[in-house]
C-alpha cells in the first residue's frame, strides 16, 4: 500500500493483517535490514501469526517503492513509522529491526516513547563514535568508511562494490541457503540490490553521521540481540548500545553470525508480548 505524504513523496508499507495474526493483538512494526524492499518475510509472518500479533513493515525511502530522500537520518524512521501508525489507527505498538533496521528501531524507541511499548534491535550498528574502533571486526568496512567521507564518496563506492562472501559465517550461509530458514531474506536483498543502490547508500550515510537522537535517553524497554561471530556488525556495537542505554537488555548468541541471529526473532517477539 502506498501512503502519499504532504510533501509529495510516497511511503510504501505492508500490513500483514489476518496473515500475521489479525488486528486484535499487539502490532509489531518491522524495520528491515540493509538492503531489503520492506516486504514482510515469511518467517516473521509465521512467527507473528503463531503469537496472535499483527506485522506491519515498510520500505525506507529509496527502497521498494518509497520515494528517495537523500540525506535522511536514522531519526527520520520515527517520523515515517508515526505516519503509517496514524494511517492505520495504531495508538501503541512494538518495533523490531534487523541489521540496519535495528538502528531505526532504536530511533522509534527514543522519539516515540508514548507509542512504542518496546524495541528489539537484532545485530544493528551503534552510532558512529570514537569510544572504540567502530570498524574493528568488520570483514569489509569499505562502504561505511566511504559514507564517512561524504555522499559523493559513498556513491562512487557503490559503482564498483561487490559483496565479500567472507562476511558471512557458516551459520549465516546455512540459513540463507535454498532450504534455509532465511532464504527469503537473501532473495529479497538481491531484489533490493537490483532496484539500485540508493537505499543502501542513504542507509550507510545515516549510520556514519549523527543519528538525530541520543541512545542514552531512551526510556522504553529495549532488547539488543547480537551474534558472537558477527563479521558485518561486530558485537562491540551492541556492547556499546547496552552500556549507553539504561533500559537495554542484552542477549548474546555466541555461535551466531549476522544473519543466523535472526533465529532469535520469535523469542524476541515473546519478550515484546510480555510488555503489552
Amino acid at each position: 500500500m502506498d501512503l502519499e505524504l504532504d510533501d509529495g513523496r510516497v511511503l510504501r508499507y505492508h500490513d500483514g493483517g489476518d496473515e500475521s495474526g489479525g488486528e486484535g493483538g499487539l502490532t509489531l512494526f518491522w524495520l528491515h535490514p540493509t538492503p531489503q524492499t520492506g516486504v514482510p518475510l515469511p518467517p516473521l509472518l509465521e512467527a507473528c501469526a503463531a503469537r496472535g500479533m499483527r506485522l506491519v513493515s515498510y520500505a525506507r525511502p529509496g527502497y521498494g517503492g518509497s520515494t528517495r530522500v537523500p540525506g535522511r537520518g536514522v531519526a527520520s524512521a520515527a517520523v515515517d513509522v508515526q505516519r503509517i501508525a496514524d494511517e492505520l489507527g495504531l495508538a501503541r505498538f512494538a518495533v523490531m529491526g534487523g541489521s540496519g533496521g535495528g538502528s531505526h528501531a532504536l530511533a522509534c524507541a527514543s522519539l516515540l516513547p508514548d507509542r512504542v511499548i518496546g524495541a528489539v534491535d537484532l545485530a544493528g550498528p551503534a552510532p558512529y563514535t570514537d569510544d572504540y574502533d567502530w570498524y574493528a571486526g568488520m570483514v569489509d568496512s569499505s562502504a561505511l568508511r566511504a559514507a564517512a567521507q561524504g555522499l559523493d564518496a559513498r556513491e562512487r563506492h557503490a559503482e564498483t562494490a561487490e559483496f565479500v562472501e567472507e562476511s558471512f559465517t557458516a551459520a549465516d550461509r546455512a540459513v540463507l541457503g535454498p532450504d534455509g530458514r532465511w532464504a527469503s531474506l537473501g532473495a529479497d536483498a538481491q531484489k533490493a540490490g537490483a532496484e539500485g543502490p540508493h537505499g543502501q547508500v542513504d542507509d550507510d550515510m545515516a549510520f556514519a553521521t549523527p543519528w538525530g537522537f541520543d541512545v542514552g535517553t531512551i526510556e522504553v524497554p529495549v532488547l539488543v540481540v547480537h551474534g558472537g561471530q558477527d563479521r558485518i556488525i561486530p558485537p562491540a556495537h551492541s556492547e556499546w548500545i547496552v552500556r549507553t542505554c539504561r533500559t537495554a537488555e542484552h542477549w548474546v548468541r555466541q555461535n551466531d553470525g549476522h544473519i543466523s541471529v535472526m533465529d532469535a526473532a520469535p523469542v524476541a517477539m515473546d519478550w515484546l508480548r510480555a510488555l503489552a
